[in-house]
């Protein structure tokens, strides 16, 4: 079978292996290679940054311990995959580890380094060599073995990467000043590179952690999302309510679910009126209304009703599940700057090994003074050492992240610091990232000879006490308008499920029912809208959600379950007002849309919301264009095919939400912003939270980046520079293993001092 044939093949199972040890592209690489050599595999790829392999295997035709033993014999870790939403202990000892690596290294290596950076102020607190030994010893064989252990493995598999660069440029220097403390007795005469050796080793290991950081943030997301589903449902069996395990719950299990509570499956409601918070899915802030026969998904929330459902998804068919999938499937491997440094060291370290053999055995044989000869060479490796090339990322990074943060931006991994100054589109949700995120009363309009303050008031009244968000943003406008001002007393306050809210007032000696609702129930009770029929359709098209005031005799009264009326049914109910509720836009939206569009950036609405909703806010505020009714699994569809060529796609999209139902995509998108205020599923997933949930931080999380990776690209190029001139000088013998050290230390402070400028940033 051809290897296109077998990855069509549809009886081929999938199979995901969680994979210990990786540290470059190259890594992943060497992984990929051994697991197909393995027969029976179809195909196999590898996640660097969630450190987990997917394999597709003929059924039957390979066990997992052949897949193991493959990847241990490449010099890798392997294991099944944990479930998702859980950590491999060995990823989580790593991590926690690795910073305090990081601390003892740099506590080993700060005295080392001190008297570097004091001697310019005429101060010199240079260690006696045996000193210098003691300190710099454990930092290259104990917090550096790492270095050594991933140095051999890209050696054994013939390439190379950072970790054998690393290994071989800090054990010249290491090995040279040993040579020169045994020769000298440990006297101040001779030369020593202790100090570059530690600091290359302590700097480099910072770079790795932060690494580590961020791929913990996947599992962190993944957890989050899992945390919206309840662990038991209420289940009917016969005459018996009975609490059970979500992964007891079968198909067309009855189940029950109280108001206030977390629904635990998706199902059809077979009994009861509510409303449900279905913002975790669609985002938007309203409840929708659910009735029999509704459908509603599991970890939306209750509202006042008590709902009987008959299961209709469970496991990993539920609506949360496939978004959990979404999330673990979109957040794959990317390609940082520092993987351009795994390249270029992959060509450089074979380059700089045979300069160095040429370079000794060209000053031996050529001259006969092999003393010199080795002199020679160890410079070649001493000036080679990434001494520039180690911090010129990290320390960029932590400058451009240090100071987006004091202005609210939190960059949490390095891969979004280096890919948001590529971003050429920005995908906005509407609710809770342009918008507010709750319903607010925009428009309250009278009918003819009635006063709209007086309206206001009756309907805040009546819906003083409930919880409902559209009540709420009521009183909220009340208090605005007329905070001071006493409402009119209404007694029999009554909510009505889905519909709405009636209460009776008395006016004037004489007792009318006063009713809030929908058009719907308007039109049951025998309003007549007629006179607001042209301006609620215009409220409307505005996607605005428009509700009536009526006014009844007393004698008109609705029943309390909201479906018969008592009394004289023929006594005529007028509308008395019309409500509009919407989202209302942020402040800052629109410059923050206006300075997006001065640094070259499309911007795109992607809401589940409806279409004229979303218009409206689209024209309020210059958005380039507009995309409605959009689901979450439709989201991470559109940020991909904002990527396509020819269709009007960019490189690199961010996605900005605030949502459960945003994380999809803001895992599929290439950067992918948070607002602050939103959940914590979209802050774990995201790489970059705007902590004030101003939208006006997204530019300026564009330009930090930008001005970041400038920097990062200044740092490297500079890196290279020392080594491009300096090898070929050390090779024909004009630089002595001094001048080598003494070059590579300007090359650190040079990539440091650069990088620090980045401190003067002001968004």
């Amino acid at each position: 079978m051809s290897e296109a044939a077998a990855q069509a093949d549809p009886s081929a199972t999938a199979l995901a292996l969680d994979i210990g040890g990786m540290t470059c592209a190259a890594c992943a690489t060497r992984v990929e290679k051994s697991l197909r050599k393995v027969g029976g595999v179809v195909d196999a790829g590898v996640n660097l940054a969630t450190e987990v392999a997917n394999v597709r295997i003929a059924p039957g035709a390979v066990r997992v311990s052949e897949l193991i033993a493959a990847v241990e014999a490449a010099g890798y870790e392997a294991r099944v995959h944990a479930e998702a939403g859980t950590e491999a202990p060995a990823m989580a000892v790593r991590a926690d580890r690795g910073g305090l690596w990081v601390a003892g290294a740099a506590l080993l290596s700060l005295p080392l380094a001190a008297p570097m950076l004091l001697a310019p102020f005429g101060i010199d607190a240079m260690l006696p060599g045996w000193w210098q030994l003691l300190l710099a010893a454990p930092v290259q064989f104990v917090f550096g073995a790492r270095f050594y252990r991933d140095g051999w493995k890209a050696a054994r598999a013939l390439s190379g990467n950072m970790d054998l660069l690393v290994a071989i440029g800090t054990s010249a220097a290491f090995g040279l000043s040993l040579y020169e403390l045994l020769a000298h007795g440990g006297g101040h005469g001779a030369h020593y590179y202790f100090e570059a050796s530690a600091v290359v080793v302590t700097l480099v290991l910072l770079g790795k952690w932060l690494e580590a950081r961020a791929k913990r943030r996947t599992v962190d997301a993944i957890r989050a999302l899992q945390a919206l589903r309840p662990d038991t449902a209420r289940v009917v069996v016969g005459a018996r309510e009975i609490e059970l395990p979500i992964a007891q719950v079968a198909l067309g299990d009855e189940v029950l679910v109280r108001p206030g509570e977390r629904i635990p499956v998706d199902g059809e409601i077979l009994d009861g009126l509510t409303h449900v918070d279905e913002s975790m899915l669609t985002g938007e802030s309203q409840p929708v209304s659910k009735g029999p026969g509704s459908r509603v998904v599991g970890g939306s929330i209750n509202g006042e009703g008590l709902l009987r459902l008959r299961t209709s998804a469970i496991g990993a068919e539920t609506v949360l599940a496939r978004i959990i999938r979404l999330v673990e499937d979109a957040q794959a491997a990317k390609a940082p700057i520092q993987r351009l440094v795994d390249r270029v060291s992959a060509v450089f370290v074979p380059v700089v090994l045979g300069i160095g053999l040429l370079t000794l055995l060209g000053w031996g044989l050529g001259t006969g003074d092999w003393t010199r000869a080795v002199l020679n060479a160890v410079s070649v490796l001493v000036i080679a050492c990434p001494c520039a090339l180690g911090p010129a990322t990290p320390t960029a990074i932590m400058a451009g992240t240090g100071v987006a943060a004091r202005h609210g931006i939190l960059i949490k991994d390095a891969q979004a610091l280096e890919l948001a100054h590529a971003v050429r589109a920005v995908a906005f949700d509407k609710t809770g990232t342009l918008t507010v995120g709750q319903p607010a009363l925009l428009a309250a309009e009278p009918a003819k000879g009635v006063d709209r303050s007086a309206l206001l008031a009756l309907t805040a009244a009546v819906q003083h006490g409930s919880e409902h968000p559209l009540a709420k943003a009521v009183r909220r406008a009340f208090d605005a308008e007329q905070g001071a001002a006493a409402l009119p007393p209404v007694t029999g306050i009554r909510a009505v499920a889905g519909r709405g809210v009636s209460a009776t007032m008395q006016q004037d000696g004489a007792h009318f029912e006063v009713f809030i609702g929908s058009e719907g129930w308007m039109v049951e009770r025998g309003v007549d809208l007629a006179a607001f029929a042209a301006r609620a359709a215009a409220q409307q098209a505005d996607g605005r959600t428009v509700s009536f005031v009526a006014l009844a005799p007393a004698p008109a009264v609705i029943g309390g379950d909201g479906q018969s009326g008592r009394g004289d049914a023929t006594v005529q109910a007028r509308a008395i007002g019309m409500l509009a509720f919407g989202d209302a836009i942020k402040p800052g939206a629109a410059a923050a849309i206006a300075a997006l569009h001065r640094l070259g950036v499309r911007t795109v609405l992607l809401t589940g919301d409806n279409p004229g909703a979303a218009a409206s806010v689209a024209r309020s505020i210059g958005l380039d264009e507009v995309r409605a009714q959009v689901l979450p699994e439709q989201k991470a569809e559109a940020i991909r095919a904002l990527r396509v060529p020819g269709a009007g796609g960019v490189p690199v999209v961010a996605m900005v939400g605030d949502g459960v139902n945003d994380a999809p995509a803001l895992a599929a998108a290439d950067v992918g912003i948070a607002m602050g205020t939103g959940t914590d599923v979209a802050m774990h997933t995201a790489g970059i939270t705007l902590m004030r949930g101003d939208p006006a931080l997204v530019p300026a999380a564009i330009d930090v980046s930008r001005r970041t990776y400038a920097k990062i690209r200044q740092n490297l190029f500079w890196a290279f520079v020392y080594n491009v001139i300096g090898i070929p000088l050390a090779a024909f013998g004009y630089l002595s293993p001094v001048v080598a050290g003494a070059a590579m230390a300007l090359s650190s402070v040079s990539v440091v001092t650069n990088a620090l400028t980045l401190r003067r940033w002001r968004p």
